[in-house]
């Protein structure tokens, strides 16, 4: 997997900056779970910036009237522009991502290969979006979470550092947890039970309880290929099907 062949030299660690306007927001996300122990045992190093701190307008604002006359407030270059370049001129990065109903689809190929990268950028959108200048000539990479519109970016960025965050190694306890999730393989997770065995005569199958290792690797496969055919067929090639 990805993540298992990133490699930390010296006291590197991946670390993501978060350009928003709205940090609050990004509060709880990142400081609790995973998130929060991967940051305590430096892991990861994740920094939030408020946009309004690269403002030269008195009253802090970073949005003006679209020039085409559309409805909605549209993110000025000025301030992004100098967020972006103070950041690359303490730091080189990997990629400089936006957050955007039309970016690429965000998956977990695209999170095992980002846990990949030494530094990131995540501008959150807001508004009717970012001045286009900025997509053409600051950004790397757009990335959208699903085909629907949130109010702003940030939930969007805290998935995406979630879902990277998880597969650093020593970011999870138990490293091998994170391998066996839904999406790696492309195949949906096998289904999972605990104690009690037996409850209100709902037993788990009895191979999970046989001791054999080999037998239950195989059980977890054609498991999770049937929920996979199920459930999310297009994730399968032909002949899987």
């Amino acid at each position: 997997m990805w993540s298992l062949f990133r490699i930390f030299v010296g006291n590197d660690i991946m670390r993501i900056d978060i350009i928003t306007l709205l940090p609050e927001l990004l509060n709880s996300p990142l400081n609790h779970s995973i998130i929060n122990r991967a940051r305590k045992a430096g892991v990861i190093e994740i920094i939030v910036h408020d946009l309004r701190d690269y403002s030269t307008d008195k009253h802090k604002n970073v949005d003006d009237y679209a020039f085409s006359g559309e409805a909605g407030m549209v993110m000025q270059i000025e301030p992004i522009d100098r967020a972006i370049s103070k950041l690359k001129s303490e730091r080189e990065y990997s990629d400089i991502i936006y957050t955007s109903p039309d970016g690429e689809n965000f998956n977990q190929k695209i999170a095992n290969e980002l846990s990949t990268k030494e530094n990131v950028i995540i501008l959150c959108g807001h508004y009717k979006g970012v001045d286009q200048r900025v997509r053409d000539h600051l950004i790397t990479r757009e990335i959208s979470i699903g085909d629907y519109v949130l109010t702003g970016g940030e939930l969007a960025a805290a998935i995406i550092t979630d879902a990277i965050t998880r597969l650093l190694p020593g970011a999870m306890s138990d490293e091998s947890s994170a391998l066996s999730d839904s999406f790696q393989d492309d195949l949906l997770s096998p289904a999972v039970y605990t104690r009690p065995a037996n409850y209100k005569g709902w037993k788990v199958p009895e191979v999970l309880l046989s001791g054999n290792p080999k037998k239950i690797e195989e059980w977890k496969y054609n498991n999770a290929l049937e929920r996979t055919k199920n459930r999310r067929p297009d994730l399968l090639s032909e002949e899987d099907m």
